[in-house]
C-alpha cells in the first residue's frame, strides 16, 4: 500500500482520518470488495455467481461485423412512412420547397438526438430501461414508457404487414383481382357491384374483399378470418426473425435491409419509360415557396424527421447497445441520417414518376368520358357544332384539343354552363390528389400497376419490398422491448420472445375485425406521437442538464478517440429541447383545435366520410396517451420519496484484474449527476459527502445500513467490462 496512503496513515495515528470515495478509488491497491474490509453492501461473496458477473459485459452478444449493424439500423430506420409518408408530405405542403424545412430540422434535431441514443447505447451496454436508470434513476420511466410506445406501436404495424402479405399472396394471378370490378349476376342478367362501379375497383379490393370493412368504429362486425391468418403469419416471421436476438435478427437485415433498395431503383427505372412520369417528377420538384413560410408545414417536416429515425423508441439504444465501445458512433449517425433522408427522396421519385402516369391515364379517361357527353349534346342540338374547333376529330381527341373545346363552350354557354356538367380534365388536378399510409400503397399505387406491362411481377415486387420495410422496423421495434426487458429481468430471451409475439398477436386481434382499420387509425395518430415526443424531450435533458453536456462529451472524447463538434455541444444542451418543446406544444394545440376523428367507409355512399369518434374511443384514446406516459411520473415518485429501492446511498466498488465495476444507483440529493470516473480520479467529484469519516471494518457507515437491495439489476447497472477510464 502507497506510503502516503490515508489509510497507511490511519495506522500510524490516532486521529480520525477523513477521506472521499475518489481519494479511496486512486490511492488503494486493487482488491475485491466482497472478499475484504472494504465490503460496504453487506454481501456475501460467491465465487461461482462472481465469475459470471466479471463475464457478463464480455458474454453480451455483439454484431458479427460494421455492415451487419448498420444495415440494422437503416432497416430499422427506413421502414413505410419513407415510402407512403414522406411523398405525401412533399406533394402537400409545397414539393421541392419542402425539403428545405426537413433537411434543416433533420441536421439540428434529428442528427443530434440520433447521435445522443447511439452513443448511450454503446457507452452503457445495456437497453433503454438499463441506460436511463444509470443516467438518471429519477428518470428511469423513460425506459419503460419507451417499451410501452414500442408494443403499441408493434401491434398495429404488424397489421400493416399482415395486409402486405395478403395483397403479396393476390398478387400471383393475371389479370391482378384488382383490376376489373367484380360481375354479379341477378339471374340472368350480369351487372357490375353496385359499390365497385361508384368507386373504383382498387378502392372496391381494398375496403371490401381485403378488410370487409364496416361503416364505423361502434359496428365490430366480427373477425375478418382472411386477415386474421395474415397476422399470424406476420406475427411468425417476426418472432422468427427475433427468436435468437441479433444473432438471427442481424441475418434477416442482410435481406431485408437492401432488398428495397433493389426494388426501389427497378421501379425508379421502369417508371421513367412510362408515359407521363415526367410530369409527376417536375410536380414533385416545382416549389411552391410561399408554404416554406408556413408554421405547419415545419411541425410536419419536424415529426417526420423524430418517426423516421425512431427516436425515442429505444430501438436505436438497443441496437447500439451491442457495439464495442471504440465503434465510431457519431459516423454511423451521419451516414444513417443521410441515408435515411436519399432514401425518403428516392421513394418520392419513385412515387411521383408512377402518380405522374396514373395521373395521364386518369386525365385521358376524363376527356374519353367528357368527349362522349359532348357528341351526345351535338346528336341532341344541346350544343351547336359551330362550338367545335375544325380541327378536332373526336376519334382521336387529344387533352389539348378537349381543352380548347372546354374553353369555348364555357364562354359561350356561361349561363348554363354548370349544367352541362363537363370537367375540365386537368393534369394537375390529378396530380394535386394527395395520397397517403394505405390509400397510397393499397389504392393509388395498386391501381397504377394494373397498367404496367407485366403488373403481376411489378406487383410482387412492390408488396415484397413493403413486407421487408416493415420487417425491418418491426425487429427494431421488438429489440426496443426485448433488450431492456431481458437486460433488467434477466429472462430467458426465446422464452420472452416467443411469448411476447403470441401475446401481441392475442392483443392485436382487435385489428383484425372489420373495424380494425379504424382502431389502426387510432393506434397511428395518437399512441406515439405526444409520449415519445415527452419521452425524447427527457432524454435530452437527463444528458445535457442533468448528466452534463461537458462531461458527456469529455466521455464521448474518451470512447471515440477525438472530440465531436462544438454544433453537438450546443445542440444537445439548447436547440433541440427548445425545438422539441415547441414541436411538443405544436402537438398538443393540433390535437385540441381538430377534435378526433376518422375516415369511415360508408357502404351505401362507396365513399368515405369523415366521423367523430364515439365516447368510449375517446375513452381508449385518452388512455393509450396517459398509459404511454404514466411511467415517466410514475417512477419518478415512487425514487423521489423512496417508495421503491433505487439503492440509495449504496456505492459498490470492485476491483478486478485491473478493472473497475461499479454499481451506481440513485445517490441522495443530486449526487448522482455529479459522480462520474475519469481519468484523473482527482478531478471526479465525490460521490458521498465532501467530508465523511472513514471508520473503519469495525464501524458503522450509513451505507451499511442500506445495502443494495439486488446488487445488480434492481437499482443500479454492473458494467463488468468497463476499463478504469470509462463510467
Amino acid at each position: 500500500m502507497p506510503k502516503n496512503s490515508k489509510v497507511t496513515q490511519r495506522e500510524h495515528s490516532s486521529e480520525h482520518v477523513t477521506e472521499s470515495v475518489a481519494d479511496l478509488l486512486a490511492h488503494e491497491e486493487p482488491v475485491d470488495y466482497k472478499r475484504s474490509v472494504l465490503n460496504v453492501t453487506g454481501e456475501t461473496w460467491d465465487k461461482q455467481k462472481d465469475g459470471e458477473e466479471e463475464l457478463d459485459g464480455e458474454n453480451r452478444p455483439a454484431w458479427n461485423s460494421k455492415l451487419q449493424y448498420i444495415l440494422a439500423q437503416i432497416g430499422y430506420s427506413v421502414g413505410l412512412g419513407n415510402v407512403w409518408r414522406f411523398p405525401y408530405l412533399c406533394q402537400k405542403n409545397g414539393g421541392g420547397a419542402y425539403l428545405v424545412p426537413y433537411l434543416v430540422l433533420l441536421i439540428i434535431i434529428g442528427l443530434p438526438l440520433f447521435f445522443l441514443e447511439l452513443a448511450v447505447g454503446q457507452r452503457i451496454r445495456r437497453g433503454s430501461i438499463g441506460v436511463w436508470n444509470y443516467i438518471c434513476p429519477r428518470l428511469g420511466g423513460i425506459g419503460y414508457a419507451s417499451c410501452l410506445v414500442c408494443f403499441f406501436v408493434g401491434l398495429y404495424y404488424n397489421v400493416i404487414i399482415g395486409w402486405s402479405i395478403f395483397y403479396f399472396f393476390k398478387s400471383f394471378q393475371y389479370p391482378l383481382p384488382w383490376s376489373e370490378c367484380p360481375v354479379v349476376r341477378n339471374g340472368s342478367v350480369a351487372v357490375v357491384e353496385t359499390e365497385c362501379e361508384r368507386s373504383s375497383a382498387t378502392t372496391y379490393f381494398w375496403y371490401r374483399e381485403t378488410l370487409d370493412i364496416s361503416s364505423s368504429i361502434s359496428e365490430s362486425g366480427g373477425l375478418n378470418w382472411k386477415m386474421t391468418v395474415c397476422l399470424l403469419v406476420a406475427w411468425s416471421l417476426v418472432g422468427l426473425a427475433m427468436i435468437k436476438g441479433i444473432q438471427s435478427s442481424g441475418k434477416v437485415m442482410y435481406f431485408s435491409s437492401l432488398f428495397p433498395y433493389v426494388v426501389l431503383v427497378c421501379f425508379l427505372v421502369r417508371g421513367l419509360l412510362l408515359r407521363g412520369a415526367v410530369d409527376g417528377i417536375m410536380h414533385m420538384f416545382t416549389p411552391k415557396l410561399d408554404k416554406m413560410l408556413d408554421p405547419q408545414v415545419w411541425r410536419e417536416a419536424a415529426t417526420q424527421v423524430f418517426f423516421a429515425l425512431g427516436l425515442g423508441f429505444g430501438g436505436v439504444i438497443a441496437f447500439s447497445s451491442y457495439n464495442k465501445q471504440d465503434n465510431n458512433c457519431h459516423f454511423d449517425a451521419t451516414l444513417v441520417s443521410f441515408i435515411n433522408f436519399f432514401t425518403s427522396v428516392l421513394a418520392t421519385l419513385v412515387v411521383f414518376a408512377v402518380l405522374g402516369f396514373k395521373a395521364n391515364i386518369m386525365n385521358e379517361k376524363c376527356v374519353v368520358e367528357n368527349a362522349e357527353k359532348i357528341l351526345g349534346y351535338l346528336n341532341t342540338d344541346v350544343l351547336s357544332h359551330d362550338l367545335i374547333p375544325p380541327h378536332v376529330n373526336f376519334s382521336h381527341l387529344t387533352a389539348k384539343d378537349y381543352h380548347e373545346m372546354y374553353r369555348v363552350i364555357m364562354t359561350v354557354k356561361e349561363g348554363h354552363f354548370r349544367e352541362l356538367g363537363l370537367d375540365a380534365c386537368l393534369l394537375e388536378d390529378e396530380l394535386d390528389k394527395s395520397v397517403q399510409g394505405t390509400g397510397l400503397a393499397f389504392i393509388a399505387f395498386t391501381e397504377a400497376m394494373t397498367h404496367f406491362p407485366a403488373s403481376p411481377f411489378w406487383s410482387v415486387m412492390f408488396f415484397l419490398m413493403l413486407i421487408n420495410l416493415g420487417l425491418g422496423s418491426m425487429i427494431g421495434t421488438m429489440s426496443g422491448i426485448t433488450t431492456p426487458i431481458i437486460d433488467t429481468f434477466k429472462v430467458r430471451k426465446e422464452v420472452f420472445t416467443v411469448g411476447s409475439c403470441i401475446f401481441a398477436f392475442l392483443v392485436g386481434l382487435i385489428f383484425v375485425q372489420r373495424s380494425g382499420n379504424y382502431f389502426v387509425t387510432m393506434f397511428d395518430d395518437y399512441s406515439a406521437t405526444l409520449p415519445l415526443t415527452v419521452v425524447v424531450i427527457l432524454e435530452n435533458i437527463a444528458v445535457a442538464w442533468i448528466y452534463g453536456t461537458k462531461k458527456f462529451m469529455q466521455e464521448l472524447t474518451e470512447m471515440l478517440g477525438f472530440r465531436p463538434y462544438q454544433f453537438y455541444y450546443y445542440t444537445w444542451k439548447y436547440v433541440s429541447p427548445i425545438c422539441m418543446a415547441v414541436l411538443m406544444t405544436a402537438s398538443i394545440i393540433q390535437l385540441g383545435v381538430s377534435p378526433p376523428g376518422y375516415s369511415a367507409w360508408i357502404r351505401e355512399e362507396a365513399a368515405e366520410k369523415f366521423l367523430f369518434y364515439p365516447t368510449w374511443a375517446m375513452a381508449i384514446l385518452i388512455s393509450l396517451i396517459i398509459l404511454a406516459s404514466l411511467p415517466l411520473p410514475l417512477v419518478f415518485i415512487l425514487r423521489q420519496f423512496h417508495l421503491v429501492s433505487d439503492g440509495s446511498n449504496a456505492l459498490s466498488v470492485t476491483y478486478k484484474k485491473g478493472r473497475m465495476m461499479k454499481d451506481i444507483s440513485n445517490l441522495e440529493d443530486n449526487d448522482e449527476t455529479r459522480f462520474i470516473l475519469s481519468k484523473v480520479p482527482s478531478e471526479t467529484p465525490s460521490p458521498m459527502p465532501t467530508h465523511r469519516s472513514y471508520l473503519g471494518p469495525g464501524g458503522t457507515s450509513p451505507m451499511e445500513m442500506s445495502s443494495a437491495p439486488n446488487g445488480r439489476y434492481g437499482s443500479g447497472y454492473l458494467l463488468a467490462s468497463t476499463p478504469e477510464s470509462e463510467l
